[in-house]
């Protein structure tokens, strides 16, 4: 463990009023401090660490200037809260990030009223941030008060289209809103898109450079010695392509660029937008991800996420390695095939490099589009890149994918359209928690006519079905994958192409079996090994497909056993729903058949390892074994709940 820093005025401040009656330049010692208590505590846990060092000061301009929590302070994905985080008043428990039972890596809710609104995925920030100004002047009371509401956002979610949706609507209705754009050319990826390239151009201009442009749109709001400077800053921009031009057409006043990093810059703005602002008004901040802490502003991504690392070095703590992630087995294959096949293209939304596919961009960029944060726009643009001729990877993770679920239905499954969805994440993922858990795309892909829909056991099946995904031109097809490494089995030279619809038998036995959908074939086997100490012999198979469904290894898994078991990792609704309905629809539990189906419980499910979320899940080998002898009605009730 490393030495803990020296922060004497920081260790003053229990919550944020406790900065009022700070100077100035005591406030930039607080940030300083800030700054080295951030990067001590995620050495010590791990997490999102660049983010968070882009904000200090401005994390602690804004507590200093607004009355949290009665202002709502609502930060856009909230990678960076950690600095927030240790001055509402958890900086005691600062060291608990994204463990069991610990602070979570975002803000929510039930931790802190500081944290009006939760958050982990992108661009909604300002849509909630316009909710409550309205809930305020409709008179709306909750027990800290509602005041100001100030979203803060970052280039990278403004690519977002929520968030143009919502400012769209907060221009026509007028509150009092304040948006401050974080602006530090990188999201997790380098940023795409035009309007990355606009935002680069707003501070590049020589008159900003000069004049700082701190009051440019919003004259009237500055103190009289300000206004003609800012009159004749905006006289010289007028007909320019650059200025706050796109945000002021629609409906906000515009301040900015400013140095994210420059208290002298920071709070004199902040403090007039405070008590001039009526309408909504966007500040623009510039600032660098990783800033102040030299090994994360080298690393390409700035250090985005880390594990444990030494402070000194920047060098993190990283377990060797036993067996491929499931990630680089998808985006190893995906190039393999696509030298073989000028056809295949890839799509992602701002997570490259996080899907696998950043080595596909590095060979054959031509055929390799990261669209941004935009999951909607990223479906629909496979769904006619396949309806031209192309064979489209659409690569995210499952519960980013969700975002795009509209247009799955109707851009892609309507058309029956032949898009490869290479869904990422799939189960529960750990430190991140219950937002960024894959729970759900196996129910709500698997309800789509058309969709073929596969899960990989381990990483040697997953290189099959990336190849079964190519060859596939019937319709669109997903196959999901886990986070993490593999299993460690041996990997083929070769993929093959899978028969759409065909399970696998893994192991005969007598009495029960276990049908299994995914990763959690390792935990069976486990489970059969615990059972085979007790003279029970499962039959074992691995369904492969959840859409469309073995019906006859199915059937004859039911035909020659007392019970069956199906488990995934995915919620209610999914594999083991469309199982079931297959049973009764063939009339098979009129024999008294017994089936169950072990699924994710319906609850969210609170960070931990995934070991440990798995046993709040009941679905790990010794709750697998457990379910095994109750439904051979072996096990007694108080030995199933042990």
């Amino acid at each position: 463990m490393s030495e803990r820093p020296h922060t004497p005025l920081l260790d003053q401040i229990a919550r944020p009023a406790d900065l009022k009656g700070l100077s100035d330049r005591q406030l930039v010692q607080v940030a300083d401090e800030l700054r080295q208590e951030t990067i001590s505590a995620v050495s010590e846990t791990g997490g999102h660490l660049g983010a968070g060092l882009g904000v200090v000061e401005l994390t602690v301009a804004l507590h200093a200037v607004f009355e949290t929590p009665r202002d709502k302070l609502i930060w856009d994905v909230s990678h960076q809260c950690y600095p927030h985080k240790i001055l509402t008043g958890r900086r005691d428990r600062i060291r608990t990030l994204r463990k069991k039972g610990g602070l979570s890596g975002f803000t929510k809710r039930s931790e802190s009223p500081y944290d009006p609104f939760g958050a982990a995925h992108s661009s909604t920030s300002i849509s909630a941030a316009l909710g409550f100004s309205v809930a305020r002047d409709l008179g709306g009371n909750i027990p800290e008060g509602l005041g100001d509401a100030i979203a803060v956002i970052g280039d990278g979610a403004m690519s977002g289209g929520m968030a143009f949706e919502a400012m769209n609507n907060a221009g026509h209705l007028g509150k009092r809103l304040i948006v401050i754009l974080n602006d530090n050319e990188m999201s997790i990826a380098q940023p795409v898109g035009a309007l990355s390239s606009y935002l680069s151009r707003l501070y590049a201009e020589e008159p900003f450079q000069e004049l700082k442009a701190v009051a440019k749109g919003a004259a009237s709001l500055l103190p009289e010695p300000f206004r003609e400077g800012a009159k004749r800053a905006k006289d010289m921009l007028k007909g320019m392509a650059v200025g706050g031009t796109l945000f002021e057409s629609l409906g906000f006043s515009y301040l900015g660029p400013i140095d994210g990093h420059d208290m002298d810059q920071l709070l004199p703005v902040l403090r007039t937008v405070k008590a001039r602002a009526s309408g909504p008004i966007l500040i623009h901040v510039l600032t660098k991800k990783g800033k102040g802490y030299a090994p994360a502003e080298r690393a390409d991504d700035k250090g985005h996420a880390t594990a444990t690392f030494d402070v000194v070095t920047g060098k993190q703590n990283k377990p060797p390695s036993n067996a491929p992630s499931y990630t680089s087995v998808f985006g190893n294959e995906l190039v393999k095939l696509a030298a073989k096949d000028d056809k295949i293209c890839a799509v992602t939304a701002a997570m490259p490099d996080g899907t696998g596919l950043g080595l596909m961009a590095e060979r054959y960029p031509s055929r390799t589009f990261d669209v941004g944060i935009a999951e909607q726009h990223g479906v629909t643009f496979a769904a006619a890149l396949a309806a031209g001729g192309m064979k489209p990877f659409c690569a995210m993770y499952s519960t980013f994918l969700q975002r795009g679920y509209d247009q799955v239905v109707h851009d892609v499954a309507i058309q029956r359209l032949p898009v490869r969805f290479a869904i990422d994440r799939a189960g529960l993922v750990g430190a991140d928690g219950a937002t960024h858990a894959g729970s759900y795309d196996i129910a709500y892909m698997a309800n789509l006519p058309g969709m073929v829909v596969m899960a990989a056991a381990d990483e040697a099946e997953l290189k099959h079905m990336v190849a079964t995904a190519a060859a596939h031109d019937d319709g669109p097809i997903a196959f999901r994958y886990p986070r993490g490494e593999g299993e460690g089995v041996e990997m083929p030279e070769e993929a093959q192409i899978l028969e759409i619809g065909k399970g696998r038998m893994i192991q005969k036995g007598a009495r029960v079996a276990i049908l299994s959908f995914g990763t959690r074939l390792g935990e069976v086997k486990k489970a059969a090994e615990a059972l085979a100490a007790k003279g029970i012999t499962p039959t074992i198979a691995d369904a492969r497909f959840a859409k469309p469904l073995d019906r006859d290894m199915i059937l004859q898994l039911a035909s020659d056993h007392e019970a069956l078991i199906t488990i995934e990792e995915g919620a209610v609704g999914g594999f083991g729903s469309h199982v079931a309905q297959l049973l009764a629809d063939e009339g098979v539990f009129d024999s008294g058949f017994k089936y169950r189906s072990m699924v994710l419980p319906d609850t969210f499910i609170d960070q931990a390892s995934p070991k440990d979320m798995y046993d709040v899940a009941a679905m790990n080998a010794p709750q697998i074994e457990a379910k095994v002898l109750e439904v051979l009605g072996i096990a007694t009730i108080g030995e199933k709940r042990a």
